[in-house]
């Protein structure tokens, strides 16, 4: 039987993207732990086969980069004489750690945006970010102001930022110029609720969440956390209880967390394997929690906040 996907209005883009899009770092660059004995990434061919099986299930955002190495070759010889059946969001460096600026930077970010059309093989790309930017790069508007120019040529549709902290996410939504943000948010990293996702919603941005899982620790691998994130580990393990008690996956209570906020518009699936983008759309057709069951996750805490950054973890 084919699950129901559901849709919500990506913001003022007006796309009604389905409830779970296709993150494709893992189809261009060995990202992550690879299981043993297997490779990091697939395949040419059966990253195209993953490609057109989300389709096939509904899946209609599809997110990559510049900087996601084969990404964008692979979207754009498997899905060419598809391109209308989905949302093609990519994103160009800052070029921040080149400390670029002026005509130099004009120069990188101009090649970036039409290597991006090329190897996409499109001639317009629905939204373009910024990657990974944090406040400054975001105030000096120096970047989103070359991206506006190929706006207005139709090279691009909307604008947006991926963004780290709520810094960053709140001087972007209060400019008025980013259409789309991508921002971490999970059941146990709540931080966004309180003033991003409010803000958003009253300005009709788009919300693509990223880190639904938190980097795995909302899933089996959690007993693989180390001691030096013990309070997170301790955290989860009440997630896992919840669940338990509700008859269901802890990956499933997860997504379907995120999904219960009114201001997310999509939830990313950043994987090469069929069976994680089939369970991840078999967990949102069973629509988001109940209230009840968000505010007794909400109870939960995470003390240290430095654990709800991945980026801090120990190796």
């Amino acid at each position: 039987m084919a699950l129901e996907m559901r849709t919500r209005r990506l913001g003022r883009t007006g796309w009604l993207a389905s409830d779970v899009s296709l993150g494709t770092v893992e189809l261009g660059l060995d990202y992550g732990i690879a299981p043993v004995g297997a490779d990091a990434r697939p395949d040419p061919s059966a990253a195209e086969r993953l490609l057109h099986r989300a389709l096939d299930l509904g899946v209609n955002v599809i997110d990559t980069a510049r900087a996601y190495g084969e990404s964008e070759a692979i979207i754009g010889r498997a899905l060419q004489a598809r391109r209308r059946e989905y949302f093609l969001a990519s994103k160009v460096s800052t070029f921040e750690r080149q400390g670029l600026s002026g005509a130099a930077l004009a120069g990188a970010v101009t090649a970036s945006v039409h290597q991006s059309l090329r190897e996409l093989r499109t001639d317009s790309i629905d939204l373009m970010m910024l990657h990974a930017v944090g406040a400054q790069a975001i105030e000096s508007g120096e970047i989103v102001e070359l991206l506006e120019r190929f706006r207005e040529a139709g090279h691009i549709r909307f604008l947006g930022a991926s963004v780290y902290g709520e810094e960053a996410a709140l001087l972007a939504i209060r400019s008025g110029r980013y259409d789309c943000l991508q921002i971490a948010y999970n059941a146990l990293d709540r931080r966004p609720e309180a003033r991003v996702l409010q803000e958003a919603q009253a300005r009709d941005v788009g919300i693509m969440v990223r880190s639904v899982l938190l980097k795995g620790a909302l899933t089996h691998r959690y007993r693989l956390l180390p001691d030096a994130l013990a309070g997170l580990k301790t955290a989860v393990e009440r997630v896992q209880t919840l669940a338990e008690e509700h008859s269901m996956e802890l990956p499933e209570m997860a997504y379907r967390f995120v999904l219960a906020h009114p201001g997310v518009h999509t939830t990313l699936v950043g994987t090469g394997a069929p069976a994680e983008l089939e369970a991840a759309i078999g967990y949102a057709a069973r629509g988001p929690l109940p209230p009840s069951l968000c505010e007794l996750i909400r109870a939960i805490a995470v003390v240290e906040e430095s654990n709800l950054n991945p980026g801090t973890w120990p190796i």
